[in-house]
């Protein structure tokens, strides 16, 4: 195949990671003892300058590993970048949605709160107003049923929030988070129409935020979680052990 770079290149790299990362996390390539280059061009219909590229990034990633002479292997998932965004959102697609929401859900619980208190410490009177905008964007689109518009608010006000924190670590996980709220949305885990209570609580943090209450922030922001958690908990009941009945 030629190397030669086609029109739309950066969208058939894209597309090809996605389906690569995307069989890698499902386990479909688990049996290639050989993953050669020459496998990923044939299998995703892509160059080997694509397919070399579509490796690196999953090189980065510490999905995949490649070295003279041995070739390319796929690294234990023990040591795969799980706060990658890319790899939240494949594992989001497929069987593993359920405890990856839950993990991403304990993450969440342990940090954004934290973020709220100290976004009511350090936010500026600009960070104050993109909340109070998110929020108003969610209720508008939250009426009106339209998800992915209410999603692009939602996303918005975590990001200004965990910016807003002052702490960069805690900034650092505003793509993991809004893969979380994009995850919810696009695998049908939402309502036609958002909870006004959640709508409310994200109101209450905007407004402790630009009055200083960081233990309204935090209290406010942990409600956001337990809605969150208790929606996931409807989709992904507990399975119950074998010997419930037993026990009972």
């Amino acid at each position: 195949m030629s190397d030669a770079s086609p029109a739309g290149t950066p969208d058939l790299h894209a597309d090809v990671l996605e389906r690569l990362g995307t069989d890698l996390v499902a386990g479909r390539l688990a049996d290639v003892s050989d993953l050669r280059l020459e496998l990923v061009e044939e299998r995703y219909g892509i160059s080997r300058t694509a397919a070399r590229e579509v490796v690196r990034v999953l090189e980065a990633m510490s999905v995949l590993s490649s070295r003279r002479r041995v070739g390319i292997t796929i690294r234990p998932r023990s040591e795969w970048n799980a706060l990658d965004p890319r790899l939240i959102r494949w594992r989001l697609a497929g069987a593993e949605r359920a405890d990856q929401l839950r993990a991403l859900s304990e993450l969440r619980t342990a940090v954004e709160p934290v973020a709220a208190a100290l976004a009511a410490r350090h936010a500026t009177p600009e960070q104050c107003g993109e909340l109070t905008a998110a929020v108003i964007g969610m209720s508008v689109t939250g009426q009106a049923g339209d998800l992915e518009a209410y999603l692009a608010h939602d996303v918005r006000f975590h990001a200004v929030l965990l910016q807003a924190s002052g702490n960069e670590l805690f900034a650092s996980l505003t793509d993991v988070v809004a893969e979380v709220l994009a995850g919810r949305t696009h695998h049908d885990l939402m309502p036609a129409r958002p909870e006004p209570a959640a709508i409310r609580l994200h109101g209450d943090v905007a407004e402790a935020v630009a009055t200083g209450d960081a233990a309204r922030a935090d209290a406010a922001m942990r409600g956001i979680l337990a809605e969150a958690l208790t929606a996931m908990q409807r989709a992904f009941p507990a399975p119950v052990p074998a010997d419930a009945a037993v026990q009972r």
